[in-house]
């Protein structure tokens, strides 16, 4: 039986969109970066026991896992077959703390309020798409790449789930159009899709060259589509069902149990 763990966003964890559907033994590790995952924790930095106003507790316990450095920890008491990495939460900005820490910036960080906590105070500001960004995602899959050699780890099959931000959402009639709107990281923290999609492919090229042992899912090009009509809203990593289909079925050529993802 697979025990799946998954460090990565909702493109990879809706392959199951009810959590009845999903692998018994499934971790999911969301809200995080590569970076953040390896950082020291947050100094002072004491966990709440129930979530803010506005968030539910999985979203809670995911900012907590991020700030607490809870994730690695997690990975390795679950000893994964299978371990499945994608990168659309990279998305978000990363903050460096005054002790050193990193965190990352995610909707839920900021509106949960976490940030009017004192050991966050001064945060410095890394932003995504710098140069500053990209030379901390790097090292930090070098050092991944020795976690994966050196622990239990190594003995799950690596796997990564290959996208783009969609560029064209469908329209009735399995047709297709330019994507409406401008793409935010969430509202009032705009986007640019070019260059979060140039980010992703240098991304997974390092990924690769560090990680060479990692297999490839991606969906086939005519499926990536962004979904008006997906549960979550309109949004360049929200997919048609067709999307999700591809990715559940090439998981389950690599032992993976197929999911039933027609609803998402």
């Amino acid at each position: 039986m697979a025990r799946t763990a998954i460090v990565g966003s909702c493109i990879t964890r809706d392959l199951w969109p009810l959590r009845e559907a999903a692998p018994r033994d499934l971790l999911y590790i969301s809200r995080t970066s590569l970076v953040s995952l390896l950082s020291q924790a947050v100094e002072g930095y004491p966990s709440q026991p129930d979530p803010p106003a506005g968030l539910t507790r999985y979203q809670h316990m995911a900012v907590e896992a991020d700030l607490l450095k809870t994730g690695l920890a997690q990975l390795i008491a679950h000893r994964p077959t299978h371990l499945i990495f994608d990168f659309i939460d990279e998305r978000f900005d990363l903050l460096r703390l005054p002790s050193g820490a990193v965190a990352t910036h995610s909707w839920e960080l900021e509106s949960g309020g976490y940030l009017d906590h004192p050991a966050l105070a001064g945060p410095q500001p890394i932003v995504r798409l710098s140069a500053s960004a990209e030379w901390l995602w790097r090292q930090a899959v070098v050092e991944w790449a020795e976690i994966l050699r050196l622990t239990v780890l190594r003995e799950a099959k690596i796997i990564l789930h290959s996208t783009q931000w969609a560029a064209r959402q469908a329209v009735p009639g399995g047709t297709s159009q330019p994507l409406q709107g401008h793409p935010h990281i969430w509202d009032g923290r705009p986007a640019d899709l070019s260059a979060h999609n140039e980010m992703l492919a240098r991304y997974e090229a390092h990924f690769l060259a560090m990680i060479p042992q990692a297999q490839i899912v991606r969906a086939r090009p005519e499926h990536q589509l962004a979904d008006p009509a997906h549960r979550w809203g309109l949004s360049p990593f929200h997919y048609v069902p067709a999307y999700y289909d591809d990715i559940s079925r090439a998981l389950a050529a690599l032992g993976i149990e197929e999911a039933a993802t027609s609803g998402v």
